[in-house]
């Protein structure tokens, strides 16, 4: 699948700046965004098919900025990725809405096979809107 555009979204930039250059050298169209009200201001003016999203940062959680997500934009999947192993907020992501839920340091293969899933999952549900 090409052309996948995604928006990571992690308080933390050594984070999310080398996981956007290996996301990158996959052919994958990657923005990042520090927080949570930055994502959802870029989700208002650019179309994505993916959001990787931290768990824990400061201001919005990621548990509130994926209800908020999809409540206004049901076509975009979101992938959680957490540094902590809680069964609860992930059953808590997943009962949400969210497309997976994945442990800090996500591996990069593992994370980019999940992504691709989680786009055309997105692209279906875009058929299905039209």
């Amino acid at each position: 699948m090409k052309n996948i555009r995604i928006l990571l979204v992690d308080d933390e930039d050594g984070f999310s700046s080398v996981l956007a250059k290996r996301l990158g050298r996959r052919a994958v169209d990657v923005t990042t965004a520090a927080g949570g009200e930055e994502a959802l201001q870029c989700l208002d003016t650019e179309l994505f098919q993916v959001v990787v999203l931290d768990m824990k940062m400061p201001g919005m959680n990621g548990l509130q900025v994926l209800r908020i997500i999809k409540n206004r934009y049901p076509q975009v999947e979101v992938i959680l990725l957490t540094g902590n192993a809680d069964m609860d907020s992930a059953v808590q992501a997943m009962t949400a809405g969210a497309f997976d839920f994945m442990l800090k340091p996500a591996n990069t293969e593992i994370l980019m096979n999940r992504i691709v899933d989680a786009a055309r999952s997105s692209q279906i549900l875009r058929d299905k809107a039209v």
